[in-house]
């Protein structure tokens, strides 16, 4: 089946997203919201959950800004109904998932439910402040082989910390795991397990209706960055993300309602799944056609992403190509080696 014909098994309940302030229900007690992201993707996806007198269970925040608590004024007021937040759920630690969690913990009385490795890593990285990029993240974008310019750019910028967009994490929270259930909006969710996107990545699966609430582990029409970072220079996210998207696809059916953290809810979950899967072995095996010279993960742009990357996407898509020759390489399919300017530079295995 070609790729015109999966994306026609795909399906959209709603060809629009809730307006700023206002929310579309998806299912009984279950509410769609949106939150502005100041980037390219310029949006993140949130769900109220209607737990009865206790109040309301928030899945993902947003960011921590002025306009994002303004606008979470006008929705506790508005569509939750001067009701309290009694729980806000966090599906991974990125910063437009988590940034709001600790303000609605502190101010607003609720409790937070996450893995142990986004809480810990959300909580790390927002006491993690930098002025200036330390030599050891220098040394990583100059292996990864960033163009010159932007190196010498970032060097002399002030760094993106989590803790310009992220509210201060309180010292406590509930862990959740795999195996573990969540009773929400009166239904009983199974815990499932992503990785790749982001480590210990949270979904919840329905056992009472078709709803599943994917965070970025599942997306519609976008892949979720998959991306290598200095805080773990040698993982391996391209693995563990096939290892969770097969794990996942066999809980897939026909009849679920995928609400994500990112773009429209839809249906078809089971292809959307055979494609992020089929999307990221065509991109290693285009990958190891590329690496017949050696070459840097910057220089592998044009195989994964097909089309120009701007200064805006750079970053991401320079750890994105790094992941992916990463996994080549820690999997005996091409070689590594350091040349005089410090390039990890990449090349098939004889």
């Amino acid at each position: 089946m070609n790729r015109i014909a999966e994306a026609a098994l795909l399906s959209y309940p709603w060809p629009d997203p809730p307006a700023r302030g206002e929310a579309i229900p998806v299912a009984d007690g279950v509410l769609w919201m949106r939150l502005p992201l100041p980037m390219r993707l310029d949006h993140v996806n949130v769900y109220a959950l209607d737990d009865g007198d206790a109040g309301w269970t928030i899945i993902d925040t947003g960011f921590d800004t002025r306009l994002s608590r303004e606008i979470w004024a006008d929705l506790m007021a508005g569509p939750l109904g001067g009701r309290p937040v009694h729980r806000v759920v966090v599906t991974h630690h990125h910063p437009d998932h988590i940034g709001l969690a600790g303000w609605l913990a502190s101010d607003h009385g609720a409790e937070i439910i996450t893995t142990r490795t986004a809480y810990l890593m959300g909580r790390m990285l927002t006491l993690d402040e930098q002025d200036a990029l330390p030599a050891e993240t220098l040394a990583f974008y100059r292996g990864a082989g960033m163009r010159a310019d932007l190196l010498e750019q970032r060097q002399s910028e002030r760094p993106f910390n989590f803790a310009d967009v992220v509210a201060p994490l309180p010292l406590g929270y509930t862990r959740i795991r795999q195996g573990d259930t969540l009773v929400m909006g009166g239904r009983t969710w199974d815990v499932h397990i992503g990785n790749g996107h982001a480590p210990e990545h949270a979904t919840f699966w329905s056992r009472d209706d078709n709803l599943v609430l994917a965070g970025d582990q599942i997306l519609p029409s976008i892949s979720p960055n998959i991306g290598v970072y200095v805080t773990e220079p040698m993982a391996d996210p391209v693995g563990d993300w096939l290892e969770a998207c097969e794990r996942l696809m066999m809980l897939a059916r026909p009849d679920h309602l995928v609400l994500g953290g990112h773009k429209l809810p839809f249906s078809g979950l089971e292809t959307r799944m055979r494609q992020l899967i089929n999307n990221h072995h065509g991109a290693l095996k285009r990958l190891l056609a590329h690496l017949d010279t050696p070459k840097s993960a910057a220089e592998c742009f044009p195989p994964l992403f097909k089309r120009d990357i701007g200064d805006g996407e750079y970053g991401l898509a320079l750890v994105e190509a790094l992941a992916h020759v990463s996994h080549l390489h820690q999997h005996g399919q091409v070689n590594r080696t350091t040349d005089a300017q410090g390039v990890w530079r990449y090349q098939v295995t004889d």
